[in-house]
This record gives C-alpha cells, sequence and structure tokens, in this order.
C-alpha cells in the first residue's frame, strides 16, 4: 500500500478531473455536462434518484464508457489515452462481474496479475483478510451467498490500491461484519491518499464518510458542496423531494 500523505500533500494533489463530462444514448444524455474533481484524500458521496445517470458517471469514470464529449483524467493522465490511467481506479458495482467456477482467491489474484502486481498471490489474500473472507479462499464464488460474492468483489477492486475507488451502492447484500470491513477499507484508502466516489440511496450512509456530496438529476449535478455545509435534515428533505419529482 502507498504510504499515507499529510494533510497538505493531500489537498494540492488532484486525482480526478471530469470536465463537461456528457454521455449520450439514442439522443438521450444520461450524463450532461458534468465537471468536478477530487483530490488526494476526498470523497464524495453521490446522491441521485433511480435514472439519474450516477452509474453512467461511474462508468466513464472507470473508462468502461467513452464520452460522448467532454474529458475526465485520473492523476493527470486522460482516461481516453490508454490503461495507465484505468489502472489507477477499481470499481465496486451492482454485478459482481466474478468468475463464478473460480475460487475466491482465484478471482483477486487474476486481477492482481492483470495489474502487474509483484505477489499477486499475496496481494489477493491480503485484500480478501481486509474484507474478513480469507476463510473462503478457496471456496468458488458460485458456492458464495451474495454477501460474501460482494465482499470477494471488493477485495478484487481494492487488491491493486486504486488512486481512484468508485463504488456503486457497495453496502447492498452486506452485513454487519462485511459492513464495517468496508468501512474500515474505504478508510484506509482515504487515509493513504486515494478519492473516493461513494453512490448510495442511504444518506447517513454515504455522508458519514464524504468530505463532499452531491445531488444528480436527470444527468445533471443539481448540488455540489463541501460535507461541512451540509445540513443533514434539510439535505434529505430537498432530496427526498426530487426523488419523488422523477417517480
Amino acid at each position: 500500500m502507498p504510504p499515507a500523505l499529510s494533510a497538505t500533500e493531500a489537498v494540492t494533489r488532484s486525482v480526478v478531473m471530469a470536465e463537461g463530462l456528457v454521455r449520450a444514448f439514442s439522443g438521450r444524455r444520461a450524463v450532461d455536462n458534468v465537471t468536478f474533481s477530487l483530490d488526494a484524500g476526498e470523497c464524495l458521496a453521490l446522491f441521485g434518484p433511480n435514472g439519474a445517470g450516477k452509474t453512467t458517471l461511474l462508468r466513464l469514470l472507470a473508462g468502461l464508457l467513452s464520452p460522448t464529449s467532454g474529458s475526465c483524467s485520473i492523476g493527470g493522465t486522460v482516461l481516453r489515452s490508454g490503461s495507465t490511467a484505468r489502472g489507477q481506479v477499481g470499481l465496486v458495482s451492482h454485478a459482481s462481474m466474478l468468475y463464478a467456477p473460480l475460487t475466491a482467491l482465484e478471482n483477486v489474484e487474476f486481477t492482481a496479475r492483470m495489474y502487474g502486481l509483484r505477489d499477486p498471490r499475496a496481494a489477493a489474500r491480503a485484500a480478501l483478510h481486509t474484507m474478513r473472507v480469507l476463510d473462503r479462499a478457496d471456496t468458488p464464488v458460485r458456492s458464495l451467498s451474495r454477501g460474501l460474492q460482494q465482499r470477494v468483489s471488493i477485495a478484487r477492486a481494492i487488491v491493486h490500491a486504486p488512486q481512484l475507488l468508485l463504488c456503486d451502492e457497495p453496502y447492498t447484500g452486506l452485513d454487519d461484519v462485511g459492513s464495517g470491513a468496508l468501512t474500515a477499507a474505504l478508510t484506509e484508502r482515504r487515509e493513504a491518499g486515494a478519492a473516493l466516489l461513494l453512490v448510495t440511496h442511504n444518506l447517513s450512509e454515504g455522508l458519514a464518510l464524504a468530505t463532499h456530496a452531491a445531488i444528480m438529476r436527470r444527468g445533471k449535478f443539481v448540488r455540489f458542496e463541501s460535507r461541512a455545509d451540509v445540513h443533514a435534515s434539510s439535505y434529505a428533505l430537498e432530496y427526498r423531494e426530487l426523488a419523488a419529482a422523477d417517480a
């Protein structure tokens, strides 16, 4: 794992910069002119109703989709330029995207090898330990419960110590042990200088980790502010009103 950054280094080092990001499908803009940046050690909690464009935004930031217009850079490298930037990103999505016949360890080790880690087996075991699922290392993931598969998926996302960690409803399906392990892992990544983007419908869950908060609606950021400026009760009311308007 990279060493933790000092407070001064953390606020001066930009991890992700999105400028005018647009992604259109059949003429409809799922992401519509989104601009923001996150420095090392910062966490953006992103809220919004279903269909707001949150998952599409994460896929753009992960390099899984190309923008219709605009750009995104990770650590100063534009995502379109190739694998260097994508290798700095970890993604936890709704779908586990695990290889069902392979064991938990084989899944995470395969990813570690893809990222060229010096000792992929040790890195995979360490990531599984972080998510408190090392005792199932030799179990095929198809035999694991949904919650345990989610832990393995998170272990795979963090195995290469990404500088940007994208999380799409990562707490879904996790029990108390898994939730605690995930919170600890996210905190560790922030303290090591990574930036986090956490998509969730649970306001208290998101705000607990956040340095910034945003509400997305119809592809746009309708609010973006420092966590210190967020009053939870009024924020929750506005969020519910926005969600109800799009229901």
